[in-house]
């Protein structure tokens, strides 16, 4: 599943739970109750400037997403390039993918999930 609204990255941005920062990347996570992961992917052309660059990204991120999704927890996550994403291989990003996956896993054992302050469950 994808973060598809800007009202679900704002969610995340301002009440993330986990930060988790890795070569070329970063990720902002917020625990859930949906039972599933959502990924929202940030590439600016700023970071990399060509769109096959972006599109790479954002296609690696999203396969290794599929092969890992029944070990992530229920979580709304955002991945954002950094400058310089463009320059690394697929291998290394696949690896360090890998890593943040498990970093957020590790982590987000220690975070309990909070109940919206307005009320409003927000996951439904």
């Amino acid at each position: 599943m994808r973060l598809l609204n800007a009202g679900d990255f704002s969610h995340v941005f301002e009440q993330a739970d986990l930060k988790v920062h890795g070569k070329g990347m970063m990720a902002l996570a917020r625990m859930t109750t949906r039972g599933h992961p959502r990924i929202g992917l940030i590439v600016s052309k700023k970071n990399a400037k060509r769109a096959v660059d972006r599109n790479r990204f954002k296609r690696l991120v999203r396969e290794s997403v599929r092969l890992r999704q029944d070990h992530l927890p229920s979580m709304d996550i955002v991945i954002l390039a950094k400058r310089g994403v463009q320059d690394i291989d697929n291998e290394t990003l696949s690896r360090q993918l890998h890593g943040m996956w498990k970093r957020l896993q590790r982590d987000a054992q220690t975070v309990s999930i909070a109940p919206p302050l307005d009320g409003v469950t927000r996951d439904t």
